[in-house]
C-alpha cells in the first residue's frame, strides 16, 4: 500500500508518518517544500527520523508547481492521500496575505487535481478550529455556522467547500479534519508552549494575550495520531465528511502557563507582559469530538499533564532552544 503526505517535515504530517512507516506493508511519500515560517533545520531533523525508514521516500516539491507535480514519475500508485500542507499561523497572514491564498487554496485545488488525474479515491485534508471564529454556544460542532475572522481561517474554509464539490463531481472521498491546538514533541515552535519555554531559557519578555485569561482546546499529538490511523481503516459511506480533531477539554492559558512553571524548578519565571488580543483572533476554541467518535468508537485521550511533560522532556532533551 503506497501512502502520500504532503506537509510531511510538518508537525502532523511528520509524526503520521512516522507512524505509518512502522508497519513494513506501508510505503510513504512525503512530499514538502521546506519553507522558512519556522526552523528549516527542525523540519530536516524531521524527515532525517523518517528517511531511517526504507519504506520512505522525500520529495521536496512546491505544490504550487503543477507541471513538477504532474511529473512525479517516482510515485507509484497512490491509494490515499494525507494533504497536511499550509500555509500555518493566524497573525501571519496579516502580513503575508496572498501566502494563504497560493500556499492554502491554490496547492489544495492542485493536489486534488492530481487525485482526480492519478484515479486516488481518498484524501484526508487538514482543516482548522479556525473556520468557526468567534462563537456563542460552546462546544463547537461541525454542523455550527462557520464565522471566520482571518485569513487563515478563511482559506480552510474555501478548501472545505472546494472539497466537497469535488467529491460531488468526481467521485472521491474528502474528508477534512478541523485541527484544534495540536501540541506535542517535535511541536512547532511558533505555539505558545515551546515560545514560553525558550523565552524563559534565553530570559526574555514574554508577551501573553489578555494576561492567559482566554482558553485552548489543546489536543495532543499522540491522540490525533491515533485518530487518524483509526480514520484511515474505516468504511465511510458517503463521500465528504467533515471531523473535529480535539480534546474537548479547553484549559486557560494562564494555568497552561502555571504548569510549565512548575515542570522546571530552576525556571526564575521571565517577565510576562499582556497585551489585547488581536480582531482576527478568538477568545475560546472548545471542540465537540462526539462526531467523530460515532466512527471510532472510542479513543483513550491522553491527560493534558502527561502531554505536557512528554513535551518539556523532549524539548530539553534534544536540545531544542538551539535550533529554534
Amino acid at each position: 500500500m503506497n501512502i502520500l503526505v504532503t506537509g510531511a517535515a510538518g508537525f502532523i504530517g511528520s509524526r503520521l508518518c512516522l507512524e505509518l512507516l512502522k508497519n513494513p506493508k506501508i510505503f510513504v511519500y512525503g512530499i514538502d517544500n521546506l519553507n522558512n515560517y519556522y526552523s528549516i533545520k527542525l523540519k530536516k531533523k524531521r524527515i532525517l527520523e523518517l528517511k531511517k525508514f526504507k519504506n520512505f521516500k522525500f520529495i521536496k516539491l512546491d505544490l504550487k508547481d503543477t507541471k513538477k507535480l504532474r511529473k512525479l514519475h517516482q510515485i507509484k500508485k497512490i491509494n490515499s492521500i494525507f494533504h497536511f500542507a499550509a500555509q500555518a499561523g493566524v497573525r501571519f497572514a496579516i502580513l503575508k496575505p496572498k501566502k494563504y491564498f497560493d500556499d492554502n487554496i491554490i496547492s489544495f485545488f492542485n493536489i486534488l487535481n492530481f487525485a482526480k488525474e492519478n484515479n486516488i479515491k481518498k484524501i484526508f485534508f487538514a482543516s482548522s478550529s479556525s473556520v468557526y471564529g468567534e462563537q456563542i454556544r460552546f462546544p463547537v460542532k461541525e454542523k455550527f455556522k462557520l464565522n471566520t475572522k482571518n485569513f487563515y481561517g478563511f482559506s480552510k474554509k474555501i478548501n472545505e467547500i472546494t472539497a466537497k464539490t469535488f467529491s460531488k463531481l468526481f467521485k472521491i472521498q474528502l474528508i477534512g479534519l478541523r485541527f484544534f491546538t495540536v501540541f506535542g514533541e517535535w511541536g512547532r515552535p511558533d505555539m505558545l508552549i515551546f515560545k514560553y519555554i525558550k523565552a524563559n531559557l534565553n530570559k526574555e519578555k514574554f508577551y501573553l494575550n489578555e494576561n492567559g485569561n482566554h482558553f485552548r482546546d489543546f489536543t495532543y499529538i499522540d491522540d490525533v495520531i491515533k485518530i487518524l490511523i483509526k480514520l484511515r481503516t474505516v468504511k465511510f459511506k458517503k463521500n465528504f465528511y467533515i471531523f473535529n480533531i480535539c480534546s474537548n477539554k479547553p484549559k486557560k492559558i494562564i494555568d497552561v502557563i502555571n504548569k510549565i512553571n512548575k515542570f522546571y524548578s530552576d525556571f526564575k519565571y521571565t517577565s510576562v507582559y499582556s497585551k489585547n488580543l488581536k480582531k482576527i483572533e478568538v477568545n475560546t476554541t472548545h471542540g465537540d469530538n462526539k462526531e467523530i467518535l460515532k466512527f471510532l468508537k472510542k479513543i483513550n485521550y491522553s491527560s493534558f499533564d502527561e502531554g505536557l511533560k512528554n513535551t518539556i522532556d523532549w524539548y530539553n532533551k534534544n536540545k531544542i532552544n538551539k535550533i529554534t
